[in-house]
């Protein structure tokens, strides 16, 4: 409980993979409405498209939190070196 209320554990990343979840299976519930009412390329290619760009940004946001973990780390192998 120390950990969450102390900020050592971050919930966001947790929270983002299951919002990057949420939007893919709308992304391709929304590709399929599309291609079935009578626009088969463009829903089709629009969600191709939708999905990476989906992938691409969810991967941006998640590399502050990576770089977050990897300086933990530095930090604590600095002090474990430094005693």
């Amino acid at each position: 409980m120390k950990q969450i209320l102390g900020f050592d554990y971050l919930l966001t990343p947790k929270v983002m993979v299951f919002l990057y979840w949420i939007f893919m299976v709308l992304i391709v519930v929304g590709g399929i409405f599309s291609m079935f009412n009578g626009q088969l390329i463009a829903g089709f290619f629009g969600t191709i498209f939708s999905l990476i760009g989906c992938r691409v940004m969810f991967e941006l946001i998640m590399i502050a939190f990576k770089n977050n973990e990897y300086l933990r780390r530095i930090a604590e192998n600095s002090d474990k070196a430094a005693q």
